[in-house]
């Protein structure tokens, strides 16, 4: 059974850093959130066939999926409970953010299955919230997580993030430390990635110098590592490079991701990996609702793609060594009926020399000390 991610491409406004395919929700988009359900249910209806026996975990993420109207948040997880098989105890994780919850949207969630939810707050402190263009205050971070735990929710992931502009190594562990009073079962810490196309990486062009800094690579290694040690001596796992789970509480979605299993993704922009097959939506909800209104796929032509067998052993390897159990060696050789040291012989020779590979009962592992430095590793697979 494939995992299954939704992609709802809304939000309140877009943030100076994000990449990502998504419409601020401004003025008066009704029209387009209807289009957008409305070509869902087709192209649910068109992937069915995809997954009969049902998903093995459901992510619904954008965008910001909380800030929909209540009925048209009804309407999509009505469309996912009547067109996918979500069988009792399967992860269903949803992504919202603080200034977008209401007791009566969480209380819908935990009616229609969700029994994961994702808040992201990325920072505990009003300047560095500033700095990225957020949204939301820190004080609506906790309002939000009393919502969330009030209606029910066990299983809280927390997503922040370091190395933003002007952010110290002090409001760091000021973040870290607030997020852990909230007593989250999950926490993804993630390095501020600048994409070139984005209002932050323009601002950060423009600014006069020295009044905007990011950390350099030096401090961002350090509020790694710190974050590393204080959350692994609270009994997290550190089971992902960029992710941390008291035990048992792992995200069974990502992890099929990086264990390699197959994924479909519906909504625009959205990618599925099915049968050594991968394809991504188109970005743009007209042409998307267009599309699946005349019974087609909403994916350009030129987006499909056959995985060449190197492609796929070379994915397998990569992500699987984010993950702190490593790559399954049985499970390499068994997929693609080949030793992986036939193929990679070389590489890990030469990282094993180095103390940055082994091998672990049955698992190629990368030494958590390098996990901040892992990019440059991985490159040597591809």
């Amino acid at each position: 059974m494939p995992g299954l991610y939704v992609h709802v491409p809304f939000c309140l406004k877009k943030c100076d850093y994000c990449d990502f395919f998504s419409y601020p929700l401004t003025g008066n988009k009704v029209a387009l959130v209807d289009l957008y359900l409305t070509g869902l249910k087709a192209e649910i209806q068109l992937c069915q066939k995809d997954a009969p026996s049902g998903v093995s975990s459901l992510f619904v993420g954008g965008g910001t999926p909380t800030v929909l109207e209540l009925e048209d948040l009804a309407r999509l997880l009505q469309l996912l409970n009547q067109g996918f098989l979500l069988k009792p105890g399967v992860e269903a994780t949803l992504e919202g953010n603080p200034g977008t919850l209401s007791a009566a949207k969480l209380e819908l969630l935990r009616c229609s299955g969700i029994n994961r939810f994702s808040l992201g707050v990325q920072a505990l402190n009003d300047k560095c919230l500033k700095e990225i263009g957020r949204s939301h205050t820190s004080e609506q971070v906790g309002l939000s997580i009393q919502l969330i735990r009030a209606a029910g929710f066990d299983n809280l992931n927390l997503d922040l993030m370091f190395g933003l502009p002007n952010q110290s190594m002090l409001d760091w562990q000021q973040t870290l430390e607030q997020a852990l009073k909230f007593n989250p079962e999950h926490l993804s810490i993630y390095g501020l990635m600048l994409e070139e196309s984005t209002p932050l990486a323009r601002r950060l062009r423009s600014a006069e110098p020295g009044t905007i800094l990011l950390p350099d690579d030096e401090l961002q290694a350090r509020m790694y590592t710190w974050a590393c040690t204080r959350l692994e001596t609270l009994g997290y796992l550190h089971y992902e490079t960029a992710n941390f789970a008291l035990p048992g509480f792992e995200c069974r979605h990502n992890l099929n991701y990086w264990n390699g299993e197959d994924y479909l993704g519906i909504g625009p922009s959205a990618v599925s990996c099915l049968r050594g097959l991968r394809w991504r939506n188109i970005e743009n909800i007209k042409e998307y609702g267009c599309l699946l209104a005349k019974g087609q796929q909403p994916s350009e032509k030129s987006e499909l793609e056959s995985l060449p067998l190197r492609v796929r052993m070379a994915e397998r390897v990569i992500l699987g060594l984010r993950l702190a159990k490593g790559v399954n060696l049985g499970a390499f050789q068994k997929d693609f009926g080949l030793d992986i040291r036939d193929i990679y012989g070389e590489v890990i020779r030469k990282h094993e020399k180095t103390g940055v590979l082994f091998v672990r009962e049955g698992h190629l592992c990368l030494n958590q000390k390098y996990c901040f430095l892992a990019n440059s590793v991985l490159q040597d697979f591809v």
